[in-house]
């Protein structure tokens, strides 16, 4: 029998290419991709979500307005903010998950006994790391500068995009602890069994779904 992290990296072999080029395509593939992810997300939240009453109604349209975030970031800022943003989320989950199950240490909070200070200081390590790296690749993106009137890899700039990776992982893993706190009062462990290895969607999604609207506030409303 697999173990879970065979079949989370299997699962995610198959689902993230898939998710890439329909994102990347844009117009009706993109929109098809946000509706699957919108109707997925309703169904685990709704299900999870029983005994809370008006919370419900909150989480609906909570999510429904992560999805409208998430279809004017991809529109107005292009493909490569959007894939950014959500870059630095999964890398945020991955330097949680690797560094809180090597280094272990003291309990970040009893809403998700897993999580660790390790894996939360892990989770901004590999954003950062991460997230320059993309930056490096795609420069063009230094254009969209929060600091006029500096060369594109002035060390300022650099420093202004590190902190930034730093809230868009903060904001990731708040959250995850939110949705941790739900799926706590619903006494479940996953939000759903549709990703092998994974849980449900809104697992995988969690931190994804409060970092896209609060990034497109801040990118567009020029809030930083």
């Amino acid at each position: 029998m697999m173990n879970e992290l065979t079949k989370r990296l299997l699962s995610s072999v198959l689902i993230l290419p898939i998710a890439i080029y329909l994102i990347s395509k844009g117009s009706f593939f993109f929109i098809f991709f946000l509706i699957v992810v919108f109707f997925v997300s309703i169904f685990e939240w709704l299900n999870m979500s029983k005994r809370l009453k008006i919370l419900k109604f909150f989480g609906v349209f909570f999510i429904l307005l992560s999805i409208i975030s998430a279809y004017f970031l991809r529109n107005i800022n292009g493909f490569e903010i959007f894939t950014f943003i959500i870059l630095i989320s999964i890398l945020t989950d991955i330097g949680g998950y690797i560094f809180g199950k090597i280094l272990k240490g003291p309990k970040l909070t009893k809403i998700s006994p897993q999580k660790t200070y390790s894996g939360a200081i892990g989770g901004f390590v590999i954003s950062i790391t991460g997230g320059l790296i993309y930056l490096n690749y795609f420069p063009n993106l230094f254009l969209w500068s929060f600091l006029d009137g500096f060369d594109v890899y002035e060390i300022e700039n650099i420093f202004c995009w590190s902190i930034f990776i730093i809230l868009i992982s903060f904001v990731s893993q708040t959250g995850d602890l939110i949705i941790s706190y739900f799926k706590r009062l619903a006494n479940i462990k996953d939000t759903g069994a549709i990703i092998p290895g994974h849980g449900g969607l809104l697992d995988r999604i969690d931190g994804i779904i409060f970092a896209v609207p609060f990034s497109y506030i801040i990118i567009n409303l020029n809030i930083y």
